[in-house]
């Protein structure tokens, strides 16, 4: 077995990769293109990019495979101005907030922001303020960290 090994999440659209590209690459802090292969006519075939360290590939590949929910892209943040930061950036144009901090994109990719607060409190040995935290989350549309901490505090 070779001892570089890399995995690359390749991503399907139709013909809006190089808008996908560009919204992905503002959204994020850490991002770079490594690599594009056009068309002789200039259009995008092939982009390879880095999102925070995570490398993805882009092909505007025709209308015979569709995105869907079957496949998603976590962000793990640490605030609230992050959630919504990145959930905001990532909907504009046509994207839908989607329950427990799920959302599609405008491209019809979907993810998920999730602070690592939810993990934090979905971990903690008190199993019943664990299970209010995630009851709550299935409550809420995007997630809350205030909304997440004060269901695992709230003991009545």
């Amino acid at each position: 077995m070779t001892s570089h090994i890399t995995v690359t999440p390749f991503l399907w659209f139709d013909d809006n990769a190089d808008a996908a590209v560009q919204r992905y690459l503002d959204v994020f802090d850490t991002t770079a293109l490594l690599n594009e292969q056009r068309h002789p006519d200039g259009s995008l075939f092939i982009a390879e990019i880095s999102l925070q360290g995570q490398r993805l590939t882009l092909m505007n590949g025709g209308p015979m495979f569709q995105l869907n929910d079957a496949f998603s892209l976590s962000v793990s943040v640490e605030t609230q101005e992050e959630i919504d930061t990145i959930s905001d950036a990532l909907i504009a144009g046509g994207g839908e907030q989607r329950p427990c901090g799920w959302l599609v994109d405008a491209f019809g990719l979907s993810w998920q922001v999730v602070p690592t607060t939810l993990g934090r409190l979905s971990a903690d040995p008190d199993r019943e303020a664990a299970g209010r935290a995630q009851a709550a989350m299935m409550q809420m549309k995007r997630l809350s960290i205030q909304g997440l901490q004060a269901a695992f505090d709230d003991a009545e």
